[in-house]
């Protein structure tokens, strides 16, 4: 009798279970029921087209192409002969194994990647042979092309979602493609669109038999949409060409509006690389190149000691707190000695021994001196170095310096401006002027990106404000209209205070520094500088080739372009960087270089500086092996 009873209560219970689940699963849960899991259900995807992406002039620099992959889905695949697949698909059974093992570990309902980017010709003989093998299919996908082989670092390029990201998103799956850097990883939810599902219904012998719940699941494909960048293709090539041989960044930008003209890096590669079957090998090349880094974006990412073109920042901070005017002057001995030891003397180069030398003259002749005693002068008003510093600071910073600018590229870096609260912290409070002189002239503790130095000097070419750089200008027919882009960002100094130096930076073109790089026509304004380079080997700080730097604007009055150029290794500023901006001047206001300087191109297309670099690599090298025996 007991028996009987807990037979029939068992019974129950279970008929009670089935009611339940099947109660939640076709009423309760049935409007939000993901066919995804159901073994009858075979799901096909619908890729739609990434957006294409276009100079500011409408040249188009990424397109696409068609891809093929072998996908496979592990909970439908039926005993094969694997030999025979494996010569069909050119791998070996080990390899096979491998791909099909990390499939299972991924999901074995889903389909993924089993083998990517098949070639045309391996395809079409794959094809015919495919339906033998049940749970492999072919997938078309749409990969990049680039008709311009430019830019690879401002457009970044596509790359699979990892297994650990398909695992967490709702939309990827493993072995989809989404931008892996540049604006393609920046601008990925626009590019990318949304694919398609299609869900079909399967029988019991695995052969579809029409579409499931009459469509009902199905989604359309929406092709991504495209960019219109603000960079200046033809003027992006030929900075890339005079940087050939050469390491080091260039940024340009369009002072009224900030965009983005040219975003070089160098050495770089072409964008091309990072595509297709070849992808794999070429990534290995170019991101464990630690020597010449061609993956790494110097424009961007490289924190240079911004050198003379940053006495300018403290001519404008010294005119706003009021401690220097248009014709205080002070004497150069051919330096500046801040203290009575031997090695406590600042050499200069600006030729003018003795006799006093006011603001313009010391911005065009760079004159270290001049502003080793405005830079004390700065800092140590009202005896209070802490207070006056943190006011320059305050000062600087304004102009965008020492922090992101928030431009619209996923790489970045702060680069260093320190402040009072700094040295009280680095040199337990026991500093002044003198202590950190170095401020005076863009070395010390200073750290800036291209693209920040080129910030600045657009700020200066605005007489006091500035745009948010960024990289796109339209996406489809819609111009960018974020007030972060659009809106300008005011320093903390006073209009009045950019004349004079503006008017010395014209001088830097007209006599001083940059004279012999002059373009007839072109009013250009810069500064020239020459940043000591320094590599710290085992602890200790070794001296090696300077850096060659210029920022300029043109023309004078309603500039078109503010740019800043980096070459390292390349020593004088007025050697290397200085020619080149005045090329690259002349090539985007002009659209051409005239005869007349048709030698100094020639001059900077071949020169190289590789021997410089080789050098350099060598004697590190063995330093470091001297320091490990």
């Amino acid at each position: 009798m007991q028996r009987s009873f807990l037979l029939y209560f068992l019974i129950s219970a279970v008929g009670l279970i089935f009611i339940g689940r099947l109660f939640q699963l076709q009423i309760i849960k049935h409007e939000s029921y993901d066919p995804i899991h159901n073994a009858a259900v075979k799901i096909v995807y619908d890729y739609p087209e990434r957006g294409y992406v276009y100079d500011r002039n409408g040249k188009l620099l990424v397109a696409n192409q068609l891809s093929y992959d072998v996908m496979v889905q592990p909970n439908q695949v039926k005993p094969l002969d694997t030999l025979e697949f494996c010569k069909l698909l050119k791998i070996n059974k080990e390899d096979f194994l491998k791909r099909f093992k990390k499939a299972e570990n991924y999901a074995s309902y889903l389909p993924s990647v089993f083998l990517k980017q098949l070639a045309k010709e391996d395809f079409a003989f794959l094809q015919e042979k495919l339906h033998k093998y049940t749970g492999f299919f072919i997938q078309k996908r749409i990969i990049r092309d680039y008709p311009i082989k430019a830019a690879a670092n401002v457009l970044g390029y596509i790359g699979e979602v990892n297994e650990e990201k398909a695992r967490k998103s709702d939309y990827y799956q493993q072995g989809e493609l989404e931008g892996k850097d540049g604006i393609e990883r920046q601008y990925e939810n626009v590019l990318r669109g949304r694919k398609g599902k299609k869900y079909l219904h399967r029988n019991r012998f695995n052969k579809v038999t029409g579409s499931y719940k009459d469509g009902k699941y199905d989604t359309l494909a929406k092709n991504g949409k495209d960019l219109m960048l603000t960079l200046d293709i033809d003027l992006q090539v030929y900075a890339q060409k005079l940087m050939k041989g050469k390491r080091g960044g260039i940024v340009a930008l369009e002072p009224s509006t900030g965009e983005i003209l040219a975003l070089v890096t160098a050495p770089s590669y072409d964008p091309n690389m990072l595509v297709g079957r070849k992808r794999s090998q070429n990534s290995v090349l170019l991101f464990n190149d630690t020597i010449s880094k061609p993956s790494y974006d110097r424009g961007l990412l490289a924190a240079y000691a911004p050198g003379s073109p940053f006495k300018m920042m403290n001519a404008l901070v010294a005119l706003q707190e009021n401690v220097i005017n248009e014709q205080t002057s002070f004497r150069c001995y051919g330096g500046y000695r801040y203290g009575n030891r031997a090695n406590e003397f600042m050499k200069c180069h600006c030729d003018i021994y003795g006799i006093p030398i006011k603001l313009k003259t010391a911005i065009a002749k760079s004159c270290n001196s001049y502003f080793s005693n405005t830079y004390k002068l700065i800092v140590e008003k009202n005896n209070m170095p802490t207070q006056g510093l943190n006011e320059w600071h305050k000062h600087v910073t304004s102009f965008g310096l020492g922090n992101y600018l928030g431009y619209d590229l996923p790489a970045g870096q702060k680069g260093l401006i320190p402040d009072g609260n700094y040295y009280d912290k680095r040199l337990n409070y026991r500093w002044n002027g003198s202590s950190i002189i170095s401020n005076a002239i863009g070395q010390g503790e200073i750290l800036t990106t291209p693209i920040q130095l080129a910030n600045f000097t657009a700020t200066i070419a605005n007489r006091g404000y500035f745009y948010t750089p960024h990289i796109v200008k339209k996406i489809d027919s819609s111009f960018i209209t974020n007030p972060k882009y659009t809106k300008p960002k005011k320093t903390t100094i006073d209009k009045e205070h950019f004349t004079p130096v503006v008017e010395a930076m014209h001088e830097v073109f007209k006599s001083g520094t940059g004279k012999w790089s002059q373009v007839k026509g072109i009013e250009i304004c810069g500064k020239t500088g020459t940043a000591e380079n320094f590599i710290i080997v085992d602890g200790v700080k070794k001296q090696l080739d300077d850096h060659s730097i210029l920022v300029a604007f043109a023309p004078k009055d309603n500039p078109k372009i503010a740019l800043a150029v980096f070459v390292e290794n390349g020593g004088y500023g007025s050697t290397i960087a200085a020619p080149i901006t005045s090329l690259l001047v002349e090539k985007y206001i002009n659209g051409k270089i005239s005869k007349r300087n048709k030698y100094r191109e020639l001059n900077m297309l071949n020169k190289s500086l590789q021997d410089i670099y080789d050098i350099q690599f060598k004697k590190t090298e063995e330093q470091l092996a001297s320091r490990t025996k």
